[in-house]
């Protein structure tokens, strides 16, 4: 009796097409496993986007990243100071120098023979060749040990990564529509924890025939109306933001203008709530000029 009622005041008023109202609904779910140690929503409380709500327990992953960042202090103990570890030879080198200028300066005076001059040349060659090679090994051990840090570090910030998942936020700004966990139990990754929905900005999915498609483009704007009951038919103002490219049978809960089409397109109409509007409800949809 309350849809033929509703459906002779539908007919008594000029109308392009009618649908449900929908909204944007988001199933936030588990990104990792563990026990639920916070989770403070309750259905039909609104929330801002990314409000916290809740944690899954997060103890072994905080020690882990504890353990690797004790690693990555250890890791470079290890490193050794190149300046320090070349000094010695460097200083061997400095006084094999000044050896070879005293007896550059001796051999020029004859007091001392072409072999020890020779001697001290082969000497300080064979320093700085040991010096070179020195200086390799270090910096090939220092790159080592940097790489090996690199790695420790790309694990910690996959540990981090884990840490912000057992945080569990809204994703959008809207109204808790289901909560399908509680405090205490365990969730495992991909589990659905509680669905919410954007009711701020609704959707009218309508539907219209073939003939009337030509009459609708995306962007249009057009008028919405609703049955609030005793406080009449309400007007809100709907810009179209989506027409479907294939056509289907005419839900049955669903009223067009021509009653005898079988097969429709859907459209949807993007609308601003005021509060009064709600999922589910019917509303029908009019090109402005035409009311």
């Amino acid at each position: 009796m309350a849809l033929l009622l509703w459906s002779c005041g539908v007919k008594q008023n000029a109308y392009d097409a009618s649908g449900i109202f929908e909204a944007t609904e988001v199933i936030v779910s588990a990104e990792i496993s563990g026990k639920i140690m916070e989770f403070s929503i309750e259905e039909g409380q609104k929330l801002q986007a990314n409000t916290f709500v809740g944690y899954i327990d997060s103890t072994q992953l905080y020690l882990k990243k504890m353990q690797l960042l004790t690693n990555v202090k250890a890791n470079e103990t290890r490193r050794p100071d190149i300046l320090k570890q070349i000094a010695v030879t460097e200083q061997q080198i400095a006084t094999a120098r000044t050896e070879q200028k005293r007896f550059e300066n001796l051999l020029k005076s004859n007091a001392a023979n072409q072999k020890q001059l020779d001697d001290i040349n082969a000497q300080i060659s064979l320093l700085e060749k040991q010096l070179t090679a020195q200086k390799s090994t270090l910096e090939k051990n220092n790159k080592g040990i940097t790489e090996e840090s690199s790695g420790i570090e790309i694990q910690i910030a996959q540990i981090e990564d884990q840490l912000q998942k057992c945080k569990i936020v809204s994703p959008i700004t809207g109204v808790v529509l289901a909560k399908y966990a509680e405090k205490g139990e365990l969730a495992l990754q991909g589990k659905a924890l509680f669905s919410i929905a954007d009711i701020e900005n609704m959707i009218l999915r309508a539907y219209i025939t073939s003939g009337q498609l030509t009459q609708f483009k995306l962007g249009q704007s057009v008028s919405v109306f609703t049955d609030l009951g005793e406080k009449g038919r309400k007007e809100y103002k709907g810009a179209i933001t989506w027409i479907s490219d294939k056509y289907e049978f005419t839900p049955k809960t669903i009223q067009t203008k021509d009653e005898r089409a079988n097969l429709v397109y859907a459209v949807k109409i993007a609308v601003k709530n005021d509060g009064y509007l709600k999922i589910g409800m019917y509303g029908e949809l009019g090109i402005k000029g035409d009311q």
